[in-house]
């Protein structure tokens, strides 16, 4: 059978929008701050690795192993089984793309046979198959035999994409313990353009504010601190003049309706109830379909962004979502 599906199409649809630079920055944070552990604990010269390149999980352990993990680093789901001999070569070919890519992805062995509820959710029709799950969300590569270019040329377009529109940056030599410490970045002096967005929201100058950040991202494009004060103004511009009294009751009385459970998110998260806005959403997510379903999912990404994708909140809620969509 030829491998189909060889592209990243679909992904974007399943993409938060991220930057690149912003996720730089968080990948540079990490290291950083693993760096100082390193030094607290002893002073060892290389930062403490943090687990496998490769490793086997089952449905049990997908949640834990793979869901949580998505968050930090792409994983690849290989669904293989012993004794089927296009599965069985594929499987050294991955296993030496992880060495070589060190930590840029994470390769998870998928044995169909101990984890035959997966494969079924998964829609296994052939064998090998192998996915993505990026920061919670399931990415098909492709299914069926590939060439090693091929299988490269796919890695670094998933790589690509999890970074600049997921944020999800997977260390060099991290897991492998080749990596070096990395000494934390000096504080940058302030920048004027985002002062002024700064001063403007404290000023309670919502309209201003949103301007000023919009005016730091078109000349610096994916700037993560811009990125985030943009995401709180417009939640804050949207909340206005809102009745919460009356958007909670009509959202209590139309759960399926997008409207309405979008403005109760809103509130939520204004109100400082994380979790109740994302929990909230996840289930109109599963209550909708079509451009509904699109335009929730699409909504709690935006929470996703104020909040910050490394909040425990966030990636238990993107856990939660993957599930409703998968």
């Amino acid at each position: 059978m030829q491998p189909r599906n060889m592209s990243m199409r679909g992904a974007v649809d399943l993409a938060a929008v991220k930057a690149a630079a912003e996720a730089a920055q968080k990948a540079e944070q990490a290291r950083a701050a693993r760096a100082r552990q390193a030094q607290e604990a002893g002073g060892d010269d290389a930062a403490p690795s943090a687990g496998p390149l490769v490793f086997d999980v089952t449905e049990t352990e997908f949640e834990d192993r793979v869901v949580q993990l998505s968050a930090e680093v792409p994983v690849l789901l290989n669904f293989w089984a012993e004794g089927y001999a296009p599965a069985e070569q594929l499987n050294p070919v991955l296993e030496r793309l992880a060495e070589e890519y060190d930590g840029r992805f994470v390769l998870a062995m998928v044995d169909i046979r101990t984890s035959q509820n997966l494969a079924q959710q998964a829609q296994i029709r052939d064998l090998p198959t192998v996915l993505a799950v990026v920061a919670g969300q399931l990415i098909p590569l492709f299914e069926g035999p590939a060439t090693e270019p091929q299988i490269r040329q796919l890695l670094d377009e998933l790589i690509k994409v999890a970074g600049e529109r997921l944020g999800v940056v997977g260390e060099v030599g991290i897991r492998s313990g080749r990596g070096g410490v990395v000494e934390a970045a000096a504080e940058p002096p302030a920048d004027p353009a985002l002062q002024a967005a700064h001063d403007a929201m404290d000023q309670g100058d919502l309209g201003g504010a949103i301007q000023a950040y919009r005016n730091v991202l078109s000349d610096r494009p994916g700037n993560a601190e811009a990125s985030l004060g943009l995401a709180q103004a417009e939640l804050l511009q949207r909340v206005q003049g809102v009745d919460p009294q009356a958007a909670r009751a009509a959202a209590a009385e139309r759960p399926a309706d997008p409207e309405a459970q979008i403005v109760a998110a809103d509130l939520d998260l204004v109100g400082g109830h994380v979790e109740d806005a994302f929990a909230r959403l996840v289930d109109t997510v599963g209550l909708t379909a079509g451009t509904d379903r699109d335009r929730v999912r699409t909504h709690l990404l935006q929470l996703f962004e104020v909040i910050g994708a490394d909040d425990p909140r966030v990636t238990k809620a993107r856990g939660a979502l993957a599930r409703r969509l998968f």
